[in-house]
């Protein structure tokens, strides 16, 4: 039996590792597959090794808060390497653990795979020179990344995007209505606020405020499967919980409000019309504005390259704010019109590939 030592610290990389442990299961049930990864893996015969939701945090502040955590991580990771090597490791996203941890086990000789490669274009390009040192092979799911690894002579290839193959909508309309019990007489207006608990503290507040401003609307708000059940305990009684049937929402939902991160490239997929809203700590924000170097902070905008969603960062991420670009989108017929015809675009850009099958194909070859 072979083992694979995976790490997927958030949300989107539980669900986009968990369709690859499909495949691997498909193929070869001799492998067994442990680390670090949430509730969609574990429905895989994935043996996790701490509590998924301690990892779901954002920002340079909120990562020195919980320092000592990740140093019990590191040291219990590196016991594994030294005493019961796996045969791979895959490593998902998550760049502040998984770069260190492809560092780690490259002292011992362990192949690595790193899928979703950290935007070093964007911020911290030298990680790229540590994405070629550190790893055997880098499956990347954007592909104006292509021309990045070429030049530095990483071994990589473009496997699709995985929102591309996870979007499926498993309710009609009327069906979705009904179950969350919404007036299909009314336009419906969404909220996601993330699946950080360090970033919902920040924006919830206005996604609330926002959310009030808006009369005689269905008002929907998105709750992350990592978040415990009484996390939203809202005391208006006029908000719905969406916790399930995201992609639902987003499709169905006339106009939303976003933080930024995977869910913006899924709504985008989805061509709903929306606005990027960022928040972070202060101490977050003025270290990050040094270091990055794009002036977009949403996916579908640094896609398409251009504004084509409104991005309200930081001071500007204010309830009045987001209210007014919300209602321009919601009562200006030829501005939605026009992003809804931008978003289109992005399923040419992105391809039809099925990234699930290509890791799987990937990691099978790093494995012999």
């Amino acid at each position: 039996m072979k083992n694979i030592f995976w790490i997927a610290g958030e949300d989107s990389g539980d669900l986009h590792s968990a369709k690859i442990l499909v495949k691997l299961n498909e193929q070869d049930t001799e492998l067994r597959h442990f680390g670090i990864g949430g509730p969609q893996m574990t429905t895989q015969n994935f043996q996790q090794i701490f509590p998924f939701e301690r990892f779901a945090i954002m920002g340079f502040g909120e990562v020195l808060k919980h320092l000592l955590f990740f140093q019990k991580v590191f040291s219990k990771i590196k016991n594994i390497f030294k005493n019961t090597p796996p045969d791979l490791v895959v490593l998902t996203d998550y760049p502040g653990l998984n770069l260190r941890v492809a560092k780690l086990a490259k002292r011992f000789n362990i192949p690595v795979l790193y899928f979703i490669s950290p935007q070093f274009w964007a911020w911290k390009y030298k990680r790229i020179q540590s994405l070629k040192k550190h790893t055997d092979f880098v499956a990347y799911i954007l592909p104006f990344e292509q021309k990045y690894f070429e030049k530095e002579n990483v071994k990589s290839a473009f496997v699709g995007h995985p929102i591309s193959e996870e979007i499926e909508l498993k309710l009609t309309k009327n069906d979705f209505s009904e179950k969350f019990n919404l007036n299909k007489n009314k336009k419906w207006i969404g909220f996601f606020p993330g699946s950080r608990v360090t970033e919902i503290k920040k924006i919830l507040p206005e996604f609330l405020q926002t959310a009030k401003l808006f009369k005689n609307h269905e008002i929907l708000f998105s709750k992350a499967t990592s978040l415990p059940d009484n996390f939203f305990n809202f005391k208006d009684n006029n908000i719905k919980i969406i916790d399930e049937n995201n992609y639902e929402m987003m499709k169905y939902c006339n106009v939303l409000a976003i933080t930024s991160g995977t869910a913006t490239l899924e709504c985008a997929m989805l061509e709903t019309p929306f606005v990027i809203v960022y928040k972070t700590g202060k101490i977050s924000y003025k270290l990050g504005k040094k270091l990055i170097k794009i002036d977009k902070i949403g996916l579908p905008n640094i896609i398409l390259d251009k504004i084509v969603l409104p991005e309200l960062i930081q001071d500007k991420a204010i309830a009045k704010n987001i209210f007014n670009e919300m209602n321009d989108i919601l009562n200006d017929e030829n501005e939605y019109r026009k992003i809804k015809t931008e978003l289109k675009n992005l399923h040419q850009i992105l391809g039809k590939k099925s990234t699930s099958t290509e890791v799987t194909k990937i990691i099978c070859e790093l494995l012999k």
